[in-house]
């Protein structure tokens, strides 16, 4: 297993990955209808656009896309940042895959300057992330409209 930047030629890939994770693993938690919405969001450009403001990586294994996350500035803030785009394929799920990447995007310059780091959680991942020490925004502890959870941590 390998943990890169990611690059331009990745974003097929990526999107792929992303939208085969969510039909199998997020489909558990939200509608069909979210999830071609979360699919919508998760296409080739969507992935360049993001990669193109944020440090996005990827996790290979035997040179195929197994996992990836970004992190980048929360609304263009110096002090806080944004972790983004964190899945990892259904198969490598309960591995330890998910917390090297989440140890990688805290490793990242995006990270250490920030005082304070959000994460949109989605219902499935959000126990995954309060177990790396992310607690609930303003102590809100239900999804809000999108349904989604908002997390945070400070430095």
């Amino acid at each position: 297993m390998r943990i890169r930047r990611f690059t331009e030629n990745d974003a097929e890939n990526v999107s792929a990955m992303i939208i085969r994770t969510e039909r199998i693993t997020n489909s558990k938690d939200y509608s069909e209808e979210a999830i071609n919405a979360l699919e919508k969001r998760a296409q080739p450009s969507h992935i360049l656009e993001r990669a193109g403001w944020t440090h996005f990586y990827v996790v290979e294994e035997n040179d195929t896309i197994i996992g990836c996350g970004a992190i980048g500035p929360y609304w263009g803030s110096e002090k806080e940042s944004s972790l983004f785009n964190i899945f990892v394929l259904p198969e490598y799920q309960g591995k330890g895959m998910g917390r090297k990447i989440v140890e990688t995007l805290e490793r990242d310059e995006f990270f250490l300057r920030a005082k304070r780091i959000e994460v949109a959680a989605s219902i499935t991942a959000v126990n995954f992330y309060r177990k790396l020490g992310y607690d609930y925004k303003n102590g809100v502890d239900r999804p809000d409209e999108e349904q989604i959870y908002r997390l945070e941590k400070f430095r």
